[in-house]
């Protein structure tokens, strides 16, 4: 039986953060080396773009659809995606789209998809973010769907922990920034640690967060009076998070 493995990334068009994807699908092709590996993005914009650089990048759709016409009939989808948000639930889609194509296709979790990868998350971010000194507030993505509660969770167990100076805001969802600022400066902290909540330092990370732009979390944090220091460096570098998607995929299997 022909197996293959297709790791689904939303992608990015920073060169720089590309390594935190590379470190990912290399933990996944270990775990498993039976399987043929192959990769897909679901971004149109950064497949745009990186076509203009020469450099092919097939979507979901694309991929499964190749994968069939080769004769694979075991097929594992494994995304690299943080939440169980929309744009797990468009893979989601596209997998059962295709589910009448091979002999058995199945769909690995994101990466915050339980209690316990949600401690793993903080224990990492702890680990390699927080300061010696002031306020850690990491930047996540957001999203208007449910699984944005993934934030606040996560604010949540770092407070559990005993750690009282990490703090979780968002691009696009909520706590905004604004509600952070508040929160920072009701907490007395006069300097800040910016890292991304996410699995590359890409675009968000290099401007949303730490740009020079006047919006930028890093100019608005400065024009309240904070001493800023940015942190790139996606979640992706980390041997702890790449475990963790490796822990997904060994699971999945063994519920095969």
């Amino acid at each position: 039986m022909k197996q293959a493995l297709l790791a689904v990334s939303f992608g990015t068009s920073v060169p720089s953060a590309r390594e935190s994807i590379n470190r990912v699908e290399q933990a996944l092709r270990e775990t498993l080396p039976d399987y043929d590996f192959f990769r897909a993005f679901t971004s149109p914009t950064i497949r745009r773009i990186l076509a203009k650089r020469g450099e092919t990048i097939q979507s979901t759709g694309e991929a499964l659809e190749q994968l069939a016409d080769m004769g694979y009939e075991d097929v594992i989808v494994q995304p690299t995606h943080l939440l169980c948000g929309i744009e797990y639930d468009r893979i989601q889609e596209t997998v059962r789209a295709f589910e009448g194509s091979f002999s058995r296709l199945t769909l690995g979790k994101p990466l915050a998809a339980s209690d316990r990868d949600l401690r793993v998350l903080a224990d990492c971010a702890a680990a390699h973010f927080l300061p010696e000194e002031g306020a850690l507030l990491l930047m996540g993505h957001g999203t208007s769907h449910f699984a944005n509660t993934v934030y606040p969770a996560l604010q949540t167990i770092f407070r559990l922990s005993g750690i009282q100076n990490a703090f979780v805001g968002t691009v696009e969802g909520w706590p905004t920034l604004d509600e952070m600022i508040g929160v920072l400066k009701q907490g007395g902290y006069r300097s800040v640690t910016l890292a991304p909540l996410m699995l590359v330092a890409g675009d968000h990370a290099c401007n949303d967060m730490a740009g020079d732009e006047e919006d930028s979390w890093k100019s608005r944090l400065e024009k309240e009076g904070f001493t800023v220091h940015c942190r790139l460096e996606g979640l992706g570098l980390f041997p702890e998070i790449q475990a963790l998607y490796r822990l997904h995929l060994e699971e999945l299997v063994h519920g095969l």
